[in-house]
């Protein structure tokens, strides 16, 4: 048997808390049915509402299957190696898994590091920062084709379609359209592919995705902005997008001890490549 206790961070229903862990609806039915969730040390049902502080223990027969690693943690904040194929927001989200605030986006198939405050406070800091441009995050990124990018900084236009869930990108500006600007720098480049480090100067919807793909050099594994025939060619089923360094810089109040810290993890594919 395994067993799991944490502390909960925000207000919600012990129901919702236990599916953001990442269980089963049949997992959740045999806890409540053997009465086997404590909240602080007692039993509850399952509609009862967690507040901030409730400390809620259960046991599993089997281990949580987790869409991310812990990089790094303290009293406010997480830092966290986001895996392929887990949400960022909304339900069985890794917001809801780590019960914690998330400050900014990655798309569900875009994999490395995220940050989530832990109160309100810090949630409030982080966001600003970010409006701020105070908080600095790099990616990487394998790309169908030959680049030469050194350290080239291109501003297009962005169309957010919120219907079909997609964005459009265009050289000058049309009705509606936000201006993004992102660096692109090669790394390292053939005929084939090319792996690119990318630096956001503006943080929009799938903005290095679709920025890259209008660029004529989608990247590989992306089945909304990429070619079917390229990432068949390349065996790749999930887009090569990995945010590997965030700078946390300028904070202030209760995060200043976070100024100038660096995280930075590379994906293994880069490590292959390199």
């Amino acid at each position: 048997m395994f067993k799991y206790e944490e502390k909960v961070l925000k207000p919600q229903k012990l129901t919702d808390y236990l599916f953001g862990l990442g269980l089963k609806a049949s997992q959740i039915s045999y806890l409540f049915k053997n009465k086997d969730v404590k909240i602080n040390g007692e039993r509850y049902s399952q509609d009862t509402l967690l507040e901030s502080g409730n400390l809620v223990t259960f046991f599993l027969r089997e281990e949580i299957s987790k869409k991310y690693s812990i990089v790094y943690e303290d009293d406010n904040i997480f830092i966290v190696n986001k895996f392929a194929g887990i949400e960022v927001v909304g339900d069985n989200s890794l917001e809801q898994q780590l019960n914690a605030y998330a400050v900014h986006r990655l798309d569900r198939n875009t994999k490395g590091l995220l940050i989530l405050a832990k109160n309100n406070e810090s949630k409030q800091e982080l966001l600003n920062a970010f409006k701020k441009n105070n908080i600095i995050k790099k990616y990487l990124c394998e790309v169908v084709g030959a680049t030469n990018y050194k350290n080239t900084c291109i501003k297009c236009y962005l169309f957010k379609d919120a219907k079909l869930s997609r964005v459009y990108i265009y050289d000058q500006p049309k009705p509606h359209s936000q201006e993004i600007k992102t660096i692109f720098t090669t790394l390292k480049s053939s005929p084939q592919t090319s792996v690119i480090e990318c630096t956001l100067l503006t943080g929009k919807t799938h903005q290095i995705r679709a920025q890259l793909a209008h660029l004529g050099h989608a990247i590989l594994g992306d089945g909304k902005y990429g070619k079917t025939e390229d990432n068949k060619k390349f065996k790749e089923g999930t887009q090569k997008l990995h945010c590997y360094y965030l700078k946390l810089t300028n904070l202030t109040d209760k995060l200043n001890y976070l100024n100038n810290k660096e995280f930075i993890l590379y994906p293994e594919w880069f490590a292959i490549k390199n």
